[in-house]
């Protein structure tokens, strides 16, 4: 009979013999060890074995042996729980929006924003260049705005061709305040920021410096900056600058209320 069946079944540990289930040792999950009867909850884990608490608050460390315990009376491999992946944190761009990944930027729509020069361009592309793509906006620079009225009218604004207008120093009574004044269209939104310019829409501590040098009246307010902060040209003291924006944290809230307005303006459907 020996030959015919082989080796004896009940011979052994027939606990290690068996193929038993995987069973994650999840947090509270109460389980007997198979030798020593202990019954207790999974509090947690020490290297290769798991840690079990009784209903009195005993506990003991039992190493996860293949078939080492009874769930509900049956013989368990326990397994310490994969951990689960831990999202990634959402990325956002330097506006502060959540970035879309994995997106073309737009054909460019019809709408425009206008902005008083490149320095002002180099800015707002610094810090909303990739909504904008996403949403087909592009920037223009102008040089200036003496003749706002006019480069409107060139323009055509109307249905589906709106126009957004960023404009420095735009405070009553100011000469950028009468200019904006001239212009009266449903598809033109103008607004801007109380700064001389955009350059003093930075924060001084992202530049490193306390605060913004003042400028007599009548001096030209870029070279009037330079020669306070012993820089000798415009062009040098502008790339230490634009160098030192991030993202929206590092200009001032007028300035960012401002072109989010804009942005939502041209991107609003008719």
């Amino acid at each position: 009979m020996a030959g015919r069946y082989g080796e004896d079944v009940l011979a052994g540990d027939w606990r290690r013999r068996k193929v038993t289930p995987e069973v994650d040792a999840e947090p509270d999950l109460v389980v007997e060890d198979a030798d020593s009867g202990f019954c207790g909850a999974v509090v947690g884990f020490e290297a290769s074995a798991v840690v079990l608490e009784d209903r009195h608050g005993r506990r003991r460390v039992f190493p996860l042996l293949p078939a080492a315990f009874l769930l509900d009376g049956e013989p368990v491999t326990l397994r310490r729980p994969a951990r689960a992946p831990v999202p990634a944190a959402r990325r956002r761009t330097a506006s502060g929006s959540i970035a879309v990944a994995d997106v073309r930027a737009r054909v460019a729509k019809a709408s425009r924003i206008w902005v008083e020069g490149v320095h002002d361009a180099a800015l707002v592309e610094r810090i909303w260049g990739d909504d904008l793509r996403i949403e087909g906006v592009v920037v223009e620079p102008l040089d200036g705005i003496d003749a706002l009225d006019a480069e409107v009218r060139g323009f055509g604004p109307g249905p589906g061709r709106r126009l957004g207008v960023l404009v420095d120093h735009l405070v009553p009574g100011s000469k950028e305040s009468r200019l904006v004044a001239r212009v009266d269209s449903p598809y033109v939104l103008v607004t801007g920021h109380p700064y001389v310019d955009v350059w003093q829409a930075v924060k001084p501590a992202a530049v490193g410096i306390r605060a913004w040098p003042v400028v007599p009246p009548g001096r030209p307010w870029k070279e009037g900056v330079c020669a306070a902060l012993g820089v000798a040209e415009p062009a040098e003291l502008w790339r230490r600058i634009l160098s030192r924006v991030d993202s929206f944290a590092d200009v001032e809230t007028p300035l960012i209320n401002a072109m989010e307005r804009l942005i939502d303006f041209v991107t609003e459907p008719d």
